[in-house]
């Protein structure tokens, strides 16, 4: 409850506290004791998601208040990347801007022994850190497809599409990648992953879908009967949400599954370097890691669940993942998936 009234009034001075990038959210977490410093945190997971792991770490250290602001993926990156702002810690679900966040030198190197326990493909260096990992899935609204079987592949969603036209115009969703970062990065690492994405593509732009910027929006309009699927949605959204109804399934997509990495890092901008990485190192203990996983719904990096898993396909922390950020290949992409989608 204080961290709502500290909330309400800051939301009136968004325009002025949050400077050129745009912000969702901002919440103030008073210190548990005797104020002392602040750790300011800019990250694209919800709060309601991050309320107890935060509460958990001002437990542990009570004099610590936390500024904690939410944005989508590309502001977060231009705020950093752009404008500098003086932020302690970022975390991100667009792990291809965060790559090129730490690899264009904005990140702070953090070194400590549960940083470096991290899997190589969950660290990059000492600057990029993943402290989650989320399949990327299909939800579905079994009442709303009636007869028809759930599909288990691409190949059998396409074919799904094509025999009911009718029944899928205008009710699938999916990210718009040219204005989501997360939604960018999904796309291109299913054309990395098969060709039959841009089949995919195409049956969509027949279907006049629907483009969102969250996965949230996503699973509202699955939930309120305006979709009956959506294709690439964070599952450790769409799990939680949508367990209160029979009639409404995640799928994990048998011939491949992407894993994303939720990732954070402490920019070279930060005034208080060493909280933010107090509280990356949080993310990764024990206790932290428990509380990503019971509290804020959020798998924790796990490599054994990946190895048990063929289908599922993590997305590594490497250069690799700055391929389609060049300014050419994007502008190539974006092209040819508003040709895909008839929008052209």
């Amino acid at each position: 409850m204080r961290a709502f009234v500290v909330a309400l009034g800051l939301i009136l001075l968004l325009g002025s506290v949050a400077g050129g990038f745009t912000v969702e959210e901002e919440v103030l977490f008073p210190p548990a004791g005797q104020p002392g410093r602040e750790l300011s945190i800019l990250s694209t997971t919800d709060t309601d998601v991050m309320r107890p792991v935060i509460e958990a770490f001002q437990a542990a250290n009570p004099g610590i208040a936390i500024s904690y602001t939410v944005a989508n993926s590309q502001e977060v990156y231009a705020a950093i990347n752009d404008e500098g702002k003086a932020f302690d810690l970022v975390i991100s679900s667009a792990m291809d801007l965060q790559m090129k966040l730490a690899n264009d030198g904005f990140a702070a190197p953090v070194r400590s022994a549960l940083s470096e326990a991290l899997p190589g493909w969950a660290r990059w260096q000492d600057r990029l850190f993943a402290f989650a990992q989320e399949n990327v899935v299909l939800i579905v609204s079994r009442k709303a497809l009636g007869a028809h079987q759930l599909p288990q592949t691409r190949r059998d969603l396409i074919e799904l599409l094509r025999d009911d036209p009718g029944l899928f115009r205008g009710r699938i969703g999916t990210y718009d990648p040219a204005r989501s970062g997360a939604g960018y990065l999904f796309a291109t690492q299913d054309v990395r992953q098969s060709d039959s994405f841009w089949r995919l593509a195409e049956v969509l732009g027949g279907l006049s879908p629907r483009l969102y910027t969250s996965s949230n929006e996503m699973i509202s309009d699955l939930k309120h009967g305006r979709l009956v699927l959506a294709y690439n949605v964070l599952g450790s959204y769409a799990g939680p949400r949508l367990a209160d109804n029979k009639d409404d399934v995640v799928v994990e997509l048998e011939d491949y599954t992407l894993t994303l990495l939720r990732t954070g890092l402490v920019p070279r901008t930060a005034r208080h370097p060493e909280l933010g990485g107090a509280f990356l190192d949080f993310l990764l203990s024990p206790n932290g890691r428990q509380l990503i996983r019971e509290k804020a719904g959020l798998p924790p990096i796990d490599g054994a669940a990946l190895f048990a898993s063929p289908h599922l396909r993590p997305m590594r922390l490497d250069p690799g993942l700055l391929v389609f950020l060049d300014a050419f290949k994007r502008k190539a992409f974006l092209d040819e998936w508003e040709s895909a989608l008839n929008r052209k």
